[in-house]
């Protein structure tokens, strides 16, 4: 019988061990990259470009928000030091922080239960995605890269081509990245590294000749979906990743739109 069991034990952990390789195979080979839903509410993010104070969202008063708001308010410090640095504005990265925490904290409802409302904290992701944003490994080394890539759209010129030097030997460079964006008491480098990434595809567009400074729903959609699907058009539509709050389907940039938009957190987070 204790045989027995022991053999069930030893399948069962070799099972999780292999779900968790071809995990990591996945995420390293991109399978797991998805465009997620394309936006359909076109002409609400056209004609309500300002929005009236907190209209009925539905994420408003839930659990998961209230928890959130009071989390977010401790990051203004380190945002409002990234939005010096770089010049995008602290709102459009809490927007993402927004999205991107509701997608946990609605992800598992006994976790959220028991750490994350309690304690009023940010979840700090470090498998598949890393760090408060959700950024995957191959986006940081992109964004480390277009810094010093002259000739790249995503080129935003010698100011900032050593933001992001290591202090390591490049052997160690792998290990500094990840305790950069890993790091549970300061998020300054997620934070850096997103709105790196931000500069980059607004150059990138601009170059092309399309202004999106002023669209959170595409730079949240850009940002979540990834450099390979950021190819500049004269129409680019909101979408990303499917979240549910409260069994109402968001995309990733919708979603991103709505908060950035309300009055939720302006004193902080000014538009």
């Amino acid at each position: 019988m204790l045989r027995k069991m022991f053999n069930i034990t030893v399948y069962i952990f070799a099972l999780i061990g292999v779900v968790l390789m071809l995990g990591y195979a996945f995420s390293k080979t991109g399978l797991t990259k998805n465009t997620g839903m394309v936006d359909t509410k076109i002409d609400y993010y056209a004609t309500s470009r300002v929005l009236a104070d907190n209209q009925n969202y539905i994420w408003l008063n839930t659990p998961e928000y209230l928890a959130l708001k009071e989390a977010m308010k401790k990051e203004q410090t380190v945002l409002a030091r990234v939005e010096k640095e770089t010049g995008i504005k602290a709102r459009i990265l809490a927007s993402f922080l927004f999205v991107e925490q509701m997608r946990l904290y609605t992800s598992d409802r006994e976790i959220f239960k028991q750490i994350f409302e309690p304690l009023k904290m940010l979840g700090v992701q470090s498998q598949f995605s890393w760090g408060v944003l959700g950024l995957k490994q191959d986006t940081l080394i992109q964004i480390e890269n277009n810094l010093k890539a002259t000739t790249s759209p995503y080129y935003l010129g010698p100011d900032f081509e050593k933001k992001l030097d290591f202090s390591t030997s490049t052997e160690n460079q792998g290990a500094e990245r990840f305790m950069r964006v890993t790091d549970e008491h300061n998020h300054y480098y997620s934070y850096l590294y997103a709105a790196l990434f931000v500069k980059q595809v607004e150059k990138q567009w601009q170059t092309a000749g399309f202004d999106i400074s002023g669209k959170p729903e595409i730079l949240a959609t850009l940002y979540n979906i990834g450099f390979t699907h950021s190819l500049p058009n004269a129409n680019p539509q909101a979408g990303g990743a499917e979240i549910d709050i409260a069994n109402q389907k968001y995309s990733f940039g919708g979603l991103a739109y709505e908060f950035y938009n309300s009055s939720e957190l302006t004193d902080i987070f000014p538009r």
